[in-house]
């Protein structure tokens, strides 16, 4: 972490303590009803927080999986409408996907890498600089989706950043069963880039490798797979029971290697904080992840009347060109 200004150390415990908060929170709802289902982020803030604070908000696009509220409490989505998307009571939540540049929760396996792939050809194709950041697990790892995605950004050097954050488990099968060789990142040299194995639980780790990836990939040198490697210490959702498939005693290791704790003790230890200081971040972080919840909560239920009409967005000169076209070819 030394090598990380203050005030960006600073923020990533302040958003991964605020998503650490918030996934309790969440939790809770779903034990309430209130949430059909859920996934935690527990043990995994320092991936997310820091990978997307990598990022500029502003021209790059995250494509996320449905593990992803560190990510995007992080990246600045607004997180009432966000984390409304697990009610199921709207397509895509009720934030705004567009001007976020933050996609909708993906629950297909590997679903987002080639959404990812494709927007990075096209943001090349425009001429524009931004880079696409895709999340996805050591289990997509293994779907042809990924592969296909990997090979083709290779071969057009896409501005765009795979980031497997490998939390060892693919729902209930252990990496040593899934991932031939041991390696997500040792793939990359396959599709003709670089692969970078990093600590998952290292936040200034992750955000330097992340930060890396994207400086080339805005350069044009291409894509970058990242493997963060931390470790899914709750259940893989809340309708799974881990103890039917892992020893527990191995979580209860990774859980003494908490992202949360590494840093806070790393920016007690450099003097960038001290415990009063840290105090104040958590009781403000606890503040906020209840008025998210209380959001979420009292959200008013959808009557219907926008089922489709919300999916769609304003019409451009183009497509009012192309719509002319072809009803001129229909009358003919």
């Amino acid at each position: 972490m030394d090598h990380l200004p203050p005030d960006l150390a600073r923020a990533l415990y302040r958003d991964m303590r605020t998503a650490r908060d918030l996934d309790a929170e969440a939790v809770a709802l779903q034990r309430q009803g209130v949430f059909p289902a859920y996934v935690s982020v527990r043990g995994q803030e320092a991936a997310q927080v820091a990978s997307a604070a990598a990022l500029d908000s502003d021209r790059d696009f995250v494509f996320p999986t449905y593990r992803e509220m560190a990510s995007a409490l992080a990246y600045g989505v607004e997180m009432v409408g966000y984390m409304a998307t697990h009610r199921a009571l709207w397509h895509g939540g009720l934030y705004d996907v567009m001007a976020s540049r933050f996609g909708a929760i993906n629950a297909v396996v590997g679903g987002p890498v080639p959404h990812a792939v494709g927007w990075a050809v096209g943001e090349r194709l425009r001429g524009d600089d931004g880079v696409a950041l895709a999340y996805f697990g050591d289990g997509a790892s293994s779907e042809g989706d990924v592969h296909e995605a990997m090979n083709f950004a290779g071969v057009m050097a896409a501005p765009v950043v795979f980031f497997c954050q490998n939390n060892q488990w693919a729902l209930s099968v252990p990496n040593h069963r899934q991932i031939a060789g041991g390696s997500v990142s040792a793939r990359a040299a396959g599709y003709g880039m670089p692969g970078v194995l990093v600590d998952g639980n290292d936040a200034g780790a992750v955000y330097q490798a992340t930060a890396d990836a994207v400086a080339r990939a805005r350069r044009g040198e291409g894509p970058t797979l990242i493997e963060a490697l931390t470790y899914r210490v709750e259940p893989h959702s809340t309708s799974d029971d881990p103890g039917r498939y892992r020893d527990e005693a191995d979580a209860e290791r990774w859980r003494r290697r908490d992202p949360l704790d590494l840093l806070r003790a790393a920016l007690v230890e450099a003097g960038h904080a001290d415990e009063d200081e840290l105090a104040e971040v958590d009781a403000a972080a606890r503040a906020r992840a209840e008025a998210i919840r209380d959001g979420v909560a009292t959200a008013p239920e959808p009557d219907g009347s926008e089922l489709f009409t919300h999916v769609f967005r304003e019409t451009t000169d183009e497509l009012t060109r192309q719509r002319r076209v072809w009803q001129e070819e229909v009358e003919l």
